[in-house]
């Protein structure tokens, strides 16, 4: 049986990715600690990277579920825009006491909808707490460090 309902972590991390595109550039140039300034370039280009990894992982999840590895890191993808909602979105707008783009469709969808697939999977024994808790931790790690490569190249190759 498909658990085809996974694909639901496509439209919550799309509407994620597009409402940060939006604003979170234009966001990034206030004067903070929290974060660092960011071009439309340098953003566009790591979001859409990060939405395309995204859409790679369902999809491989989806017709080669078997493989443990594909599943640890849909996984760890869910788990982490779970962690992202928190840290930083929440975080950083109530320290900023501005809004942080991003955070409404952190709250409103990837929370919600990660945390039922991550539960279905689950209650299905198609994944572990370990499991989950783990490749939250390794994906989430790959993510960060992926991030100031991505600005680097998208600044460098995006010209608009």
């Amino acid at each position: 049986m498909k658990n085809y309902y996974v694909i639901f972590f496509c439209l919550a991390i799309t509407l994620h990715n597009l409402e940060e595109a939006l604003w979170l550039p234009r966001w990034s140039q206030l004067d903070s600690s929290f974060q660092k300034a960011v071009t439309t370039n340098e953003f566009h280009f790591a979001v859409l990277i990060i939405t395309a990894l995204a859409y790679l992982m369902t999809f491989l999840y989806l017709y080669f579920s078997e493989s443990n590895v594909i599943k640890w890191a849909f996984i760890g993808f869910l788990g982490s825009m779970i962690f992202n909602a928190i840290f930083p979105h929440l975080i950083v707008t109530l320290l900023m006491k501005t809004y942080a783009p991003g955070l409404a469709t952190a709250l409103l969808l990837n929370i919600p909808i990660n945390t039922v697939i991550l539960y279905k999977l689950y209650n299905l024994n198609l994944v572990t707490l370990k499991e989950i808790v783990i490749s939250t931790v390794v994906i989430g790690m790959i993510l960060l460090a992926m991030i100031p490569l991505l600005f680097m190249l998208g600044g460098s190759l995006i010209n608009y």
